[in-house]
């Protein structure tokens, strides 16, 4: 064994490389765990006594000198690899950089925690919808004329299914299913065949909500949108102006009072201050009726608001395609956004 060992300490003294690929192979030849030096430790427990010390010692300047041999090797300065290019060894690696959430989802998901804090449940639904929980249930029968509001992607092989427009569906698919009272919020994509623009997509996000219990008032929406403008902007003064919706009797839309300190709050308020967020109303008994809820029992109210809307607000951006073209110069300007 002697003689062996004393080879190995010659071919280590004779070995040079600067190609990474080899320096790793000679480690894994003598350093690995089915390398020589453990193959010689395995059979060490059959040297005789008298040459054990001589043996163990021998054995310990082949480890040092294997293991001095690579550490030589690898912090010589440079390693050329095949390319002819040299590499330094001693230089730190490339950092590793944490990604951050997309603008979309820390506003929704903002959203999500501030009626979470007052006992609303999430429930999300298929992309792909039916002609009855997009429309029919939501009291927009065939022909109704509401139903050009919303330009629609229907599937070419079944026109009875379609990309759905809203997130109400979710609310009616939770109503079939689920007895009040409840509270709930659906947040998802949702489509609309319409010209992509600055302040348009084809695809955006919703967040709809939906109350439904005994003596549900026009009051009680009102000061649910009231928490939630003065937690998500800061500014508690809103207002509800009559609108139209074909499943909401009333209906509003609601404006929150953004200020004129600015040229900025000027700009996109246009000079009124004021700022439309969301629409709302009390849930029309027909809708109710479809879903099995006896209206003269219990009422309810609903609202929802566009994702990409409020965060144009909130981050003052001026072009809503910004959201959907991941150019990682504008996404890095949310990574302290990461918490949400």
């Amino acid at each position: 064994m002697i003689e062996d060992i004393r080879q190995y300490l010659k071919e280590i003294e004779e070995f040079n490389a600067t190609d990474p690929k080899l320096i790793e192979d000679f480690r894994i030849k003598f350093l690995s765990k089915k390398g020589i030096l453990n193959d010689l430790f395995a059979k060490f427990k059959d040297v005789p006594n008298e040459q054990k010390r001589e043996v163990g010692q021998a054995l310990n300047t082949l480890k040092t000198s294997a293991a001095e041999k690579i550490e030589t090797l690898k912090s010589s300065g440079q390693s050329q690899d095949e390319g002819g290019v040299f590499e330094d060894f001693t230089r730190p690696g490339m950092p590793i950089e944490l990604g951050a959430r997309h603008p979309i989802s820390v506003v929704r998901n903002r959203i999500v925690e501030i009626f979470k804090r007052i006992g609303f449940a999430l429930s999300e639904g298929p992309e792909i919808e039916d002609d009855w929980h997009n429309f029919t249930a939501l009291n927009l029968p065939e022909y109704h004329p509401a139903r050009d509001m919303q330009d629609t992607f229907f599937i070419e092989k079944d026109p009875d299914f379609l990309l759905r427009t809203h997130t109400s569906s979710v609310q009616i698919r939770f109503m079939e299913n689920h007895k009040p009272p409840m509270r709930i919020l659906s947040p998802g994509r949702v489509y609309r065949n319409e010209a992509i623009s600055s302040r348009s997509h084809a695809m955006f996000h919703q967040i709809e909500g939906l109350y439904v219990d005994k003596n549900v008032s026009f009051a009680d929406l009102k000061q649910t949108l009231q928490y939630f403008t003065t937690e998500l902007f800061g500014k508690s003064k809103i207002r509800l102006r009559p609108s139209y919706f074909p499943f909401t009797e009333p209906s509003a839309e609601v404006d929150v009072y953004w200020g004129l300190e600015t040229e900025t709050d000027y700009r996109i308020t246009k000079g009124t201050g004021w700022l439309e967020i969301m629409g709302c109303g009390m849930v029309d008994p027909n809708v109710l009726k479809n879903v099995g809820i006896d209206p003269e029992e219990y009422s309810g109210y609903a609202f929802g608001m566009g994702i990409e809307r409020i965060a144009l607000l909130l981050y003052q951006i001026g072009d809503i395609r910004l959201y959907f073209e991941n150019d990682i110069r504008f996404l890095e300007q949310f990574e302290a956004e990461f918490g949400w």
